[in-house]
């Protein structure tokens, strides 16, 4: 079973990233062949700084390797390493109707949110499904808002394998569904996209103050609150035992506690619960050169299969 997954190099990781996919990564990969990508490529939508996307990829990197990531595991490369990847979205290209795109509920979210459309945003999902089929791979760990991107790349593997011969491995969806989406302080889907993140890395007090500007509704110490409808809480179901979360729960519903003293607790848990990668990543820092080579080696064990799938590809539509 071969399972893929990727994240853009875009700053330092959220916990949004942590328990929407890298958790699940790092839980899965004794189960199955992880294929682990930093999307460099992907990136590119947005027109980030060069020298920022090159640290970015780095950041990321030493990032996944203190979340629990184990690089005799997980085959750990940066997108751009294994090029094959822009060949097979051409080739993709030319079985992809324009209305499937058109469709896509991220790009169309973008453009309300004030985002300059252009081809490589449009085109993404296509990018997408070249990353996923290019490795063969059986399942990827999507969040609810990528769901649609994954049945775009199913309907692609489909369309070519019905025009070209059984080529595609068909994936399936892996959904963690209790936490397939995490809000951010602004209630929303956390996304470096919306500036409504929480840092999985940072600065004692920089997370703290962040985590204080979650935003709540305007109700006073004294009264009752939902628990059921409220961010904190749902943040807070993310690192709290069983009983932590119900305490918290009542406490909301018997009133004389405030969302300052909910979001406290909820700091005190987060910071807790990252301890151990905090000191990973430190270490990691001063190595460097591993890191480097963790992506070298991951690369090459990447393009091997890059290579296999598209001598297939090419061979069915007739090139050289």
């Amino acid at each position: 079973m071969r399972i893929l997954t990727g994240i853009q190099p875009s700053g330092t990781p959220h916990i949004g990233n942590y328990f929407g996919a890298m958790r699940q990564i790092a839980e899965i990969q004794k189960k199955g062949e992880v294929f682990l990508f930093i999307a460099d490529f992907h990136s590119l939508t947005t027109s980030p700084e060069p020298d920022a996307l090159r640290k970015n990829v780095v950041e990321l990197a030493l990032n996944y390797l203190s979340c629990g990531i184990d690089s005799e595991k997980a085959v750990l490369f940066r997108q751009s390493d294994v090029p094959q990847v822009c060949e097979l979205m051409w080739i993709l290209n030319n079985v992809t109707p324009v209305g499937l795109l058109e469709r896509a509920h991220s790009y169309k979210d973008k453009l309300a949110k004030g985002f300059a459309p252009n081809n490589g945003l449009f085109s993404y999902p296509v990018l997408m499904a070249a990353d996923i089929l290019l490795y063969k791979s059986d399942l990827v760990p999507v969040g609810k808002d990528q769901k649609q991107h994954l049945e775009i790349t199913r309907d692609l593997a489909i369309k070519f394998n019905n025009q070209y011969g059984e080529i595609f491995t068909v994936p399936d969806e892996l959904i963690p569904e209790e936490v397939a989406v995490v809000p951010g302080v602004d209630g929303q889907k956390m996304s470096k996209s919306y500036n409504n993140t929480i840092p999985i890395f940072g600065k004692e007090k920089e997370i703290r103050k962040t985590i204080m500007n979650i935003v709540t509704d305007c109700k006073g110490l004294e009264e009752p609150k939902d628990p059921d409808h409220c961010n904190v809480v749902a943040l807070y179901k993310l690192v709290a035992t069983p009983d932590e979360l119900e305490e918290m729960k009542a406490r909301y519903r018997a009133g004389n506690y405030g969302y300052g003293h909910a979001k406290q607790a909820l700091f005190e848990k987060l910071w807790a619960y990252f301890e151990p990668m905090r000191k990973r990543r430190a270490e990691l820092e001063n190595n460097l050169d591993y890191v480097h080579e963790v992506l070298r080696r991951g690369a090459e064990r990447a393009a091997v299969e890059a290579d296999k799938t598209m001598a297939e590809v090419r061979k069915a539509v007739g090139l050289r």
